[in-house]
């Protein structure tokens, strides 16, 4: 900081794609600070050094921070004010604050560079401190890129580059630049695997009227697949050229780019002649809405997922039963093995949240091998668990009880369920924005004076990022892209958590799907969600007092789904479990 000249430094979990989940060269707040959770920001200032997190990862931070002189600052989920006003009152009029331009968002930078010059405050974007004190840093990823193919590919390339295109001339503009990964995968129907978990690679791509350029490292594309990406009009350049590409286009040009998708330094790169388009990434709003085949390849992925789930849980509850000691690991890794049994299985589609008892109150809690808990003694183990798979992306989250369980137990955990009820039997008109629908979920725990911190449901891509927008259901303050549209996919998860006690969720994801009406015609398209997760739901854990007949039907609806959608797939004892655990519930 003092070669740089700066007298704090701003840290995003970011990379020059502006990603949620980062390779590792680009992990340098968790390099920094030793937090490891997948959101947060890092500020380091002369004195102090503070690390914004939100609810997900209080109880990780203050565990990961401890001793390190970073302290903890408490925050609303990817809330940017309380980072800005912390550097505000840190500084001294005149004083500068250093950040790397190359991964962070232009629409950041735009929030940071506003308020700290109406605060006297000066920014120097060109500080990476990472280089410079990051000895053993690691390079860029070089796992081979390939393409995702027909059947489970069911919209050709060259349909999805002429739809872009079509957004683009609508625009108004004559190129558009795309650095988020998902949105380039999605696009050239590539996969890759540079991040874990998500199968994505990094790379820009920048379009015009009739040609695409790739950007990507030497050595990761066959020239057999550069031959296929030819035949589309999509070429391959050096990634390290694509500031040099936006450097160049002609002054008459008119660039589209998403403000959330690309970071400053790149923006920078554009000369001033060309005239810039602020907007989504068209790629976003049309990789968010499966088509029918799609959502046909999605629900087979998910018999093929809740296949799984009853051969593990089968298996599981055995081996409890015989009395062996198993640990929050042997979840993770007894899961992954049923999983990977499976039609078209590729891999995790993140780290396995195996929690027990107060383990389970931390949303995002991974169980490492120096560090986790036996399943001993009596509460509540709280699963969290997806997989990638050629036709789709699953995400689920199912809470079982261990030994014996509490009244307070019951109450909770059916809160959460009735939540998860009311949002899954929503109708709404086409267009409603997803946090319109959020209080759906949370209405039960708030009639008890509960709630919990994180969001109810995040978009899910295609074979792609188990987190994708622009849809969310949470309390986030609405803006326009986050209209509710048909195929779009979104998971279902209220939660509770009581920390150092227990956690709850109750996690299946939904596909928007029509909503037909005698009504339509005078009110409109209307919409409806598709449960497409398919696994039984714990019923030891339920308070049969507190649920009202509609609940109990809809539950014993879905079990009875779940139990003809998974019995052809299954036999012996993962049979067995699957019917025990479908059995209708009564009030008798």
């Amino acid at each position: 900081m003092k070669q740089a000249q700066v007298q704090a430094l701003y840290v995003p979990s970011s990379d020059p794609h502006v990603s949620e989940y980062l390779p590792t060269r680009w992990r340098g707040r968790e390099w920094f600070s030793g937090f490891t959770g997948s959101m947060g920001t890092l500020v380091v200032g002369d004195k102090r050094a503070a690390l914004f997190a939100d609810s997900r990862y209080w109880s990780q931070a203050e565990r990961e921070l401890a001793g390190t002189g970073v302290d903890l600052v408490k925050i609303g989920t990817g809330a940017l004010k309380p980072v800005i006003d912390w550097i505000v009152a840190e500084l001294s009029p005149g004083e500068v604050l250093g950040f790397d331009a190359q991964v962070v968002s232009l629409m950041a930078a735009q929030q940071i560079r506003s308020a700290l010059s109406a605060a006297n405050l000066q920014v120097k974007s060109d500080a990476d401190v990472l280089d410079s004190a990051w000895d053993d840093r690691p390079g860029l990823p070089d796992a081979a890129i390939y393409e995702h193919v027909a059947p489970e590919a069911a919209v050709t390339r060259a349909s999805k580059l002429a739809h872009v295109r079509g957004a683009m001339k609508q625009a108004g503009a004559s190129h558009h630049f795309i650095s988020s990964l998902d949105d380039v995968a999605w696009l050239l129907n590539l996969r890759g695997a540079d991040v874990s978990f998500n199968p994505v690679f990094v790379a820009h791509v920048l379009i015009d009227a009739q040609t695409a350029t790739l950007f990507l490292a030497e050595g990761k594309c066959s020239d057999a697949l550069q031959q296929i990406l030819a035949g589309d009009g999509v070429h391959i350049a050096p990634y390290a050229q694509a500031a040099t590409a936006l450097a160049a286009l002609p002054g008459d040009a008119v660039l589209l780019v998403d403000p959330r998708r690309i970071t400053s330094g790149l923006r920078e790169a554009v000369a001033a002649q060309v005239r810039v388009i602020e907007a989504v990434n068209p790629s976003t709003f049309a990789k968010s809405r499966k088509t029918d085949a799609e959502a046909q390849f999605v629900r087979r992925a998910m018999e093929e997922d809740g296949a799984a789930m009853c051969e593990f849980y089968a298996r599981f509850e055995a081996a409890m039963a015989r009395g062996e000691r198993l640990s929050e690991l042997t979840v993770d890794e007894w899961i992954t093995q049923a999983r990977s049994k499976r039609s078209g299985f590729v891999g995790r589609s993140f780290s396995t949240i195996a929690g027990f008892n107060g383990n389970g109150a931390m949303p995002h809690y991974r169980a490492e091998p120096d560090s986790y808990a036996w399943l001993d003694g009596n509460g509540l183990l709280l699963i969290d668990s997806g997989a990638q798979y050629l036709g789709g992306t699953t995400d689920i989250t199912r809470v079982w009880p261990i030994g014996e369980i509490t009244a307070a137990h019951r109450r909770d955990y059916t809160l959460v369920l009735k939540g998860m009820i009311g949002l899954s039997v929503a109708a709404f008109p086409r267009g409603t924005p997803g946090p319109m629908l959020d209080a759906l979920a949370r209405l039960p725990l708030w009639q008890a004076g509960l709630d919990f911190g994180h969001g109810t449901g995040h978009g899910v891509g295609y074979f792609m990022n188990v987190h994708e927008g622009p849809q969310t259901i949470s309390k986030a303050v609405v803006e326009p892209h986050m209209a509710m549209e048909p195929g779009m996919i979104t998971s279902n998860e209220p939660g509770l958590y009581r920390p150092g006690q227990w956690g709850i969720r109750i996690e299946n994801l939904v596909l928007n799907v029509p909503f037909v009406t005698p009504e339509q015609e005078q009110f409109g398209d209307m919409l409806k969600f598709e449960t497409l997760t398919l696994c039984p739901i714990d019923t030891h854990c339920i308070d049969l007092s507190l649920m009202r007949g509609d609940e109990l039907a809809w539950l014993n609806d879905y079990h009875a789904t779940v139990r003809a959608r998974l019995s052809p797939l299954l036999e012996g004892d993962a049979l067995a479990w699957l019917t025990r655990r479908t059995q209708p519930l009564t009030r008798g």
